[in-house]
């Protein structure tokens, strides 16, 4: 997703290469424009359903990390489910709940989880509804947020409430808003959070050759069966709500993500810090060891009143 300006050229290319040039987006495309010339509202719901197909297609309920290593639980979650996964090594100690992006799955997290635990931090890895190894066809950015607002309440319920939450992307903007609404949690730490879910939608059209009232008629499907508007996640929204101490990381060439969406985060969100990083792109930037030190440590010191409790 890209920023609440025109779409540059380089956000068209990364949405483009995320659905690919694959034959079957070729049918797709050519179907979708038959469709609106002869069936208008045939056309909006295929796009409405394409557009909340996680790609690439996978196969639901495979553990998304190693078995021997981590605990897996299913969580049953609306018409799909959540997939939560902790260290067996470490079972104890204050929880860090990580979450994946659009089309992403919780071991693009590992590498994060790998250094918090090595801090004595307790890494809860998330496969959100339709991805990675939960159960699902369909989701989107509405959906993300209740998955995290509930995922948390989960934990609390455990007795295993997290010191922070760190999300990548879409699960990014989702957590900017549940922030915003309450997040029972530390801290807050977002990674390349897109700004503008609207924009995206400009973005699909674009590359399936939509015309603005079929994107339109989408935009406005979504909001009426989510029962919230696309603005209402945007940062000037969300921003000024949200009292969490955030961390905002971004990379200056982004493609996918604009950094200047960033930005506009870090902007409204009063007190929030940055820390911006070059050449690591929108996915690279989860390996990247700067990255996840910084993380660490900011997530980390969420943690220090848990250590010196009681004491």
């Amino acid at each position: 997703m890209t920023s609440p300006t025109h779409p540059s050229g380089s956000a068209l290319q990364a949405t483009q290469s995320f659905y690919g040039d694959h034959p079957v987006m070729r049918v797709l495309r050519a179907g979708l424009g038959a469709a609106e010339r002869l069936w208008p509202a045939l056309a909006v719901r295929a796009a409405y359903r394409l557009f909340g197909t996680p790609l690439p297609l996978r196969r639901p309920g495979r553990r998304a990390v190693p078995a021997g290593a981590w605990r897996a639980e299913r969580w049953p979650f609306e018409d799909a489910e959540i997939s939560v996964y902790t260290p067996q090594a470490q079972p104890h100690g204050p929880a860090v709940l990580l979450l994946h992006g659009w089309g992403g799955h919780a071991r693009q997290m590992r590498p994060l989880a790998d250094v918090l635990a090595a801090r004595g931090l307790r890494p809860v890895l998330v496969d959100l509804p339709a991805h990675g190894g939960s159960r699902g066809r369909v989701s989107n950015l509405p959906q993300f947020s209740r998955a995290i607002e509930y995922a948390t309440a989960r934990l609390h319920a455990q007795d295993a409430a997290p010191v922070a939450v760190v999300a990548h992307s879409l699960a990014a903007n989702a957590a900017a808003h549940v922030a915003s609404r309450g997040l029972t949690t530390g801290r807050l730490v977002l990674i390349a959070p897109p700004a503008s879910p609207h924009e995206y939608t400009r973005l699909f059209a674009q590359v399936f050759g939509l015309a603005e009232r079929t994107r339109a008629a989408m935009q406005r499907r979504i909001e009426a069966r989510e029962g919230i508007l696309m603005r209402q996640f945007e940062p000037p929204a969300v921003g000024p709500r949200i009292a969490l101490p955030t961390l905002v990381v971004h990379d200056r060439g982004d493609r996918v993500n604009r950094f200047a969406d960033g930005e506009a985060f870090r902007d409204h969100i009063a007190g929030a810090r940055m820390f911006a990083t070059e050449g690591q792109g929108h996915r690279k930037i989860l390996q990247q060891p700067d990255v996840l030190q910084v993380v660490a440590d900011f997530a980390a010191e969420g943690a220090l009143p848990v250590a010196g409790a009681g004491g």
